[in-house]
């Protein structure tokens, strides 16, 4: 009588990210929104064109070597009359490719942008966790100087700490550091959301039981909220960070428009904007028109993800 040994059970390899990712009710929700779908493709599309715009652009449109004035006024898609150029976007009174243009501005563009978001997310998140651990007279402290700030337009602090950068640096440093001090003032125009955001959440959490048992095995406060309350407060900080980066464009956009924001050297879209509407009235609509329209559909798809991510993020909101 023969005896077999049972077949060992083999268990189940745990699945990768990237499977988890393409299982997930959040990858089936992005795929059923046709919007939330054009609208990320729109941001991929203009991301990688300003990434690339080295390559792609037909022109480097702020070097003067490259430019004749000739060509200026250009109409879109339509042959010069004294060299016979055409150019997709026309060009702009100095003989600019604006599709060059547009592709080197929306660069600057989304570079403050993102860096702007990712200053005020780090200061808001750090202030944030600090006041709703802390509490006391550290919570009092940040959340009256968040009040104050509150109380004024975004644009009037971005304006102020330009005035006082003018007046602090020297005039020669200026150009150099226009994108620095613009990303500086951007993002301390715009911590305060993020600081509430994550006080509230980090309220709710201290009390909870796995903070509590951190605490009695001797956890350092630092480790417990990097490592324990940051992970569950990330919810919400993604879906205000989507939608400032939005806001941020905007506000970079702003700037440059009335002439505060970066040099004429390393235009944005915003000064590509301030420049066209000089001619809007004189007939040439395409300067003003297709830099406007960039920015139009970058801000619009950037805000109609942070819609899908909110609600996404949100179980009261699913349907």
């Amino acid at each position: 009588m023969s005896t077999e040994s049972p077949t060992p059970t083999t268990a189940a390899a745990p699945r990768g990210a990237l499977a988890r990712l393409l299982d997930s009710d959040l990858l089936h929700g992005f795929l059923r929104s046709p919007i939330t779908v054009l609208s990320a493709l729109i941001v991929l599309a203009i991301l990688i064109a300003a990434l690339l715009a080295p390559v792609i652009a037909p022109q480097n449109p702020f070097d003067p070597a490259t430019l004749n004035l000739m060509d200026g006024f250009s109409r879109p898609m339509q042959a010069n009359a004294f060299t016979g150029n055409v150019y997709w976007l026309g060009t702009d009174a100095q003989g600019r490719d604006l599709f060059s243009a547009i592709l080197y501005g929306s660069r600057v563009s989304l570079l403050v942008g993102f860096a702007a978001v990712a200053f005020a997310a780090v200061l808001g998140i750090a202030l944030g966790l600090i006041a709703g651990y802390r509490g006391g007279w550290v919570d009092s402290l940040i959340m009256r100087i968040a009040d104050v700030q509150l109380s004024f337009p975004a644009i009037l602090v971005a304006l102020l700490i330009f005035g006082v950068f003018k007046g602090v640096v020297p005039p020669a440093l200026h150009d150099k550091a226009a994108i620095y001090v613009l990303i500086l003032a951007i993002g301390l125009s715009d911590w305060v959301q993020y600081a509430r955001t994550v006080r509230s959440s980090t309220l709710a959490e201290r009390n909870k039981e796995y903070v509590q048992a951190a605490r009695v095995i001797g956890v350092p406060a630092p480790t417990i909220l990097l490592r324990h309350i940051l992970p569950n407060v990330m919810g919400p900080v993604l879906v205000i960070a989507t939608i400032g980066l939005a806001l941020a464009i905007i506000l970079e956009s702003t700037l440059s428009f009335l002439g505060v924001g970066v040099p004429p050297t390393q235009p944005s879209l915003g000064t590509l904007i301030r420049v066209g509407q000089d001619y809007l009235f004189s007939g040439e609509w395409w300067i003003v028109f297709f830099p406007g329209l960039t920015l139009l559909l970058l801000a619009l798809s950037v805000n109609l993800l942070g819609d899908w991510l909110r609600d996404a993020l949100d179980p009261r909101l699913r349907r």
